[in-house]
C-alpha cells in the first residue's frame, strides 16, 4: 500500500476497532476471542486494499469478522475447547445430546402426541389452544365459545389425564409370577 493509504487504513481502524470489537464480542461472547477475530478481520481487510479499490470498507469489514467468528462458532460446536484458570486450554466435553438421548426424546414426544390425541376433544382443543397457540383461558372461551370455568376445568382435566397416561407408560410392564402354594409350589397340586 502507498503510505498515504496506510495513513486512511489507520483512521479506518481507529474509528471501527472499538464498535466491531463489541459486535463480535456479542457473537462469540468472549472478549478475547472478539479481539483475535477483530485482529483477522483487519488483517484480511487490509490485504484486500491493498490489491482493489474496496467501496465500502466498513460493510466488507463486518462481513469479513461476522464471517470469521461463524467460523469459530461452527469449529467449537464440533470440537470445543475451554481455557481454565492457568490460560491452559483442553477439550471440553460436547454439550450436544448424544445419539441415545435423541432417541429418547424422540420416543417421549412420540408418547406425548399419542397421549395428547386420545384426550376427549373438549380437552384436547383447550390444550392445544393453550399450549400450542399460547392463548390465555379468556382468550379460549371466546374462541370456543365456552366459560372461562369451562376452560380451567378442560385444562386442568387435559393435564391430570395426560399425566395419568405418561406415568402408565413410564411403569415397567408388571410380569406376573406364579405364587408359590402351601406345599411348595406348582408341582405340589399336581
Amino acid at each position: 500500500m502507498p503510505e498515504p493509504h496506510r495513513e486512511e487504513f489507520g483512521l479506518f481502524y481507529r474509528a471501527t476497532v472499538a464498535p466491531l470489537r463489541r459486535f463480535l464480542a456479542r457473537m462469540v461472547h468472549n472478549e478475547t476471542d472478539a479481539q483475535d477475530l477483530a485482529h483477522d478481520a483487519y488483517q484480511r481487510v487490509y490485504s484486500a486494499m491493498e490489491k482493489q479499490r474496496i467501496e465500502q470498507p466498513q460493510a466488507f469489514l463486518y462481513t469479513t469478522a461476522r464471517r470469521l467468528a461463524l467460523k469459530q462458532i461452527r469449529r467449537r460446536q464440533i470440537a470445543p475447547v475451554a481455557e481454565t484458570d492457568g490460560k491452559v486450554v483442553e477439550l471440553a466435553a460436547s454439550q450436544a445430546p448424544g445419539v441415545e438421548r435423541l432417541v429418547m426424546a424422540r420416543q417421549e414426544w412420540a408418547r406425548t402426541e399419542a397421549a395428547i390425541a386420545e384426550l376427549p376433544p373438549g380437552c384436547r382443543s383447550v390444550l392445544e389452544l393453550s399450549h400450542h397457540d399460547g392463548l390465555s383461558h379468556g382468550e379460549i372461551g371466546r374462541q370456543l365459545g365456552i366459560s372461562v370455568s369451562t376452560v380451567e376445568k378442560q385444562h386442568a382435566r387435559a393435564l391430570r389425564l395426560l399425566r395419568a397416561r405418561l406415568q402408565a407408560d413410564a411403569s415397567p410392564a408388571r410380569v406376573s409370577h406364579p405364587q408359590p402354594t402351601e406345599g411348595g409350589g406348582p408341582a405340589a397340586n399336581q
